[in-house]
């Protein structure tokens, strides 16, 4: 009896043991889409409020990119508190993490505009803009879309414009593609955080 005992304790823990194991060694997996690029993401030059910024000048962190722009009503300002919310989820990890957000609104979007609204969000979060050929060469290249529309800053216009969230990997290649932080389908800063975890602790 003694021994049927001592077997099933040590079945117990070898089960146990297992368990956690496997819970701690499991395969990540990922809310975001993971890319293989074989080559480096475009090393783009903007317009920042202190002056031009390249994404090669980030080599060693991890960049978020967003494209977006100041006026607009629901998905930028969603985003950008959701991309906050995920530095706050990160702790001290999010030290090793660059949130930019890229204007597709270079008529109303200044350097000065964009600093101060990204700013509001998270005082780290970088807002760059620029021409509006060099917003178009960035997007492209990017395969963002977005709807300029016929008007003037007076009048008021909305930009359609892709809302995907860009990770770009310390060496400067394309990693991830998060979709957009909002509607059913969308990722929750919790599951874009756990995933940022996993990158970068690994």
């Amino acid at each position: 009896m003694q021994r049927s005992w001592k077997f099933l304790a040590l079945l117990v823990v070898v089960l146990a043991a297992g368990g956690w194991l496997f819970w701690r060694f499991r395969p990540h997996r990922f809310a975001g889409t993971v890319l293989q690029s074989p080559e480096p993401a475009y090393d783009f030059e903007l317009t920042s409020a202190e002056g031009p910024v390249r994404l090669s000048d980030f080599r060693g962190k991890w960049v978020l990119l967003f494209f977006g722009y100041t006026h607009c009503p629901d998905v930028c300002p969603t985003t950008l508190a959701d991309l906050a919310r995920v530095m706050d989820l990160l702790g001290r990890d999010g030290e090793k993490l660059q949130v930019i957000m890229i204007s597709v609104d270079p008529k109303r979007d200044t350097p000065e505009r964009m600093a101060e609204y990204v700013r509001y969000f998270h005082p780290s979060f970088i807002g760059l803009t620029g021409t509006e050929e060099d917003i178009r060469e960035v997007a492209t290249r990017y395969g963002i879309f977005y709807n300029y529309p016929q008007g003037t800053p007076e009048s008021g216009y909305i930009v359609e414009h892709t809302a995907s969230t860009l990770l770009i990997n310390p060496e400067g290649y394309l990693k991830v593609i998060f979709p957009p932080t909002f509607g059913p389908d969308g990722i929750t800063p919790e599951q874009m955080a756990a995933d940022l975890k996993y990158l970068l602790r690994r």
